[in-house]
């Protein structure tokens, strides 16, 4: 069986919740990265920042990503998946929330992240196809 951790990546870093939206574009730059896991002061998960986001809920309102705190758009209960959880259950978390990338928590710390490119290197194409199919056909989540 293969677990979540298996196909992380890990080395995740997180932006706080009151980081600015501006920090977090900044972040997402230098790391390469199109999401960060906003988390607490406790280091514990509290939700995900995408590009997508910053554009579509501050620049596209007219809002100032200098004044915009991480927390704002971090709003309602992350989607994650145990490290111990097998892959069938990561590509149906991933399916039925339409979302490209997963949260690996393990003891209630987050240790990893699975991104699209982490399955296309871990799972046969059929189950890439699959994924894709089911996430892509779905309307994105604003």
């Amino acid at each position: 069986m293969t677990t979540a951790s298996q196909i992380m990546h890990e080395g995740v870093e997180c932006v706080a919740t009151d980081d600015t939206l501006q920090t977090a574009a900044v972040r997402m730059r230098d790391l390469h990265v199109g999401a960060l896991p906003v988390c607490g002061d406790d280091d514990r998960l509290r939700g995900i920042v995408t590009d997508r986001d910053i554009v579509v809920h501050c620049l596209a309102d007219g809002k100032d990503p200098r004044d915009i705190r991480a927390r704002e758009l971090a709003a309602g209960a992350p989607v994650w998946v145990d490290a111990d959880a097998d892959v069938d259950q990561v590509l149906s978390l991933m399916e039925s929330h339409a979302i490209r990338r997963l949260p690996v928590i393990r003891d209630h710390r987050l240790v990893g992240m699975i991104s699209e490119a982490d399955l296309a290197t871990h799972l046969s194409e059929h189950q890439v196809a699959e994924f894709t199919h089911e996430v892509y056909a779905a309307p994105p989540n604003d």
